[in-house]
């Protein structure tokens, strides 16, 4: 090829790899033209799809697009994950993610089918969901202190429902006996709800659950809450005392994010992340989510939503060797 032709070539080459990069920037300066799914790995009804549900709608508006709320329980979070983290990364596939998602299953199983902070690219950060201890209204366990006293008293009369031991629920009930000194008998269920309906009918006396799920069993007078997991005491719920008034250093808080296909166009990726922090500044969407449960926490960008998730990889980590949760 002589020079000419090497240039005509070049100049040609060129043109067609702008014209292709700018088609590729309209379709994102476009998006989104079509229905996005927002997948999430519980079921409907759940305090997660609630709470999906709510920014769904909210997005949708907001989006003009349809947002599609696809559950996908089971498999320990690990069916709905793979779900994404094989789709394409185009925006409109994400994911209602929780902290067992992105990082305790990692120290729950030798091998996944997703790698938690690879496969993944964070999108934004939703709430903190503290989990809860509760016991039936009419159950004799009068107070946090009382469970640990009875538990200790009493090895294995004490019941604690909870999802299981590689579930967050279930790390927190370990993490009480643990750190409490209790000898209570950990008993896994297939699922929150079914727990909690063994708690109402006296089949077990303590549940651990995200007060998502079992906050409207408080508020309908079935059970009550004798403390929650977070750091600080929440509010609406101000008369609750913390685990760590008794047990100090304890922060169990589960939380809910958005995070999409690792390659997901980073003008995608940040019109979401605005959409969604505005969605959740919104003070009667944050007051609507307070009566199931979660605490909305706008404000984050996806770089700072990278950084939390690595510092609790490292923090929850720690848990489980705590704990002396193996993997499997």
């Amino acid at each position: 090829m002589n020079r000419r032709n090497f240039q005509v070539g070049s100049l040609a080459a060129a043109a067609l790899a702008a014209s292709g990069w700018c088609l590729s920037a309209s379709a994102e300066d476009k998006w989104p033209t079509k229905p996005i799914r927002l997948v999430l790995s519980q079921p409907a009804g759940s305090g997660p799809d609630n709470i999906a549900r709510m920014l769904g709608d909210g997005l949708a508006r907001s989006l003009g697009q349809p947002v599609i709320i696809e559950n996908k329980p089971g498999g320990q979070n690990i069916i709905g994950a793979q779900t994404v983290a094989r789709a394409p990364a185009d925006g409109y596939t994400l994911y209602f993610a929780t902290t067992a998602a992105l990082v305790t299953n990692s120290y729950l199983f030798k091998s996944l089918p997703y790698d938690p902070l690879k496969d993944f690219d964070p999108i934004a950060f939703v709430a903190n969901s503290p989990f809860a201890i509760l016991v039936r209204a009419e159950s004799p366990i009068k107070s946090f202190p009382d469970l640990l006293a009875r538990s200790a008293r009493e090895p294995g009369k004490v019941s604690i429902a909870n999802e299981g031991p590689r579930t967050f629920g279930g790390m927190i009930a370990r993490l009480i006996n643990a750190r409490g000194k209790a000898q209570a008998n950990l008993v896994g269920y297939s699922s929150v709800s079914v727990a909690l309906t063994d708690i109402v009918g006296g089949h077990a006396d303590v549940a651990v659950a995200d007060l998502a799920s079992s906050s409207q069993f408080v508020r309908e007078g079935r059970m009550r809450l004798l403390a929650v997991t977070s750091a600080k005491r929440i509010a609406g719920w101000d008369q609750v005392p913390t685990v760590a008034e008794f047990l100090p250093g304890i922060d169990m808080t589960g939380w809910m994010a958005i995070v999409a296909p690792a390659g997901t166009p980073t003008a995608v990726a940040s019109r979401l992340n605005a959409e969604v922090n505005k969605l959740l500044s919104d003070p009667a969407l944050a007051e609507r989510m307070l009566t199931v449960g979660p605490i909305a926490t706008p404000g984050g960008s996806p770089k700072q939503f990278q950084a939390y998730l690595l510092e609790e990889h490292k923090r929850l980590g720690q848990v489980v060797a705590e704990i002396g949760l193996l993997p499997e």
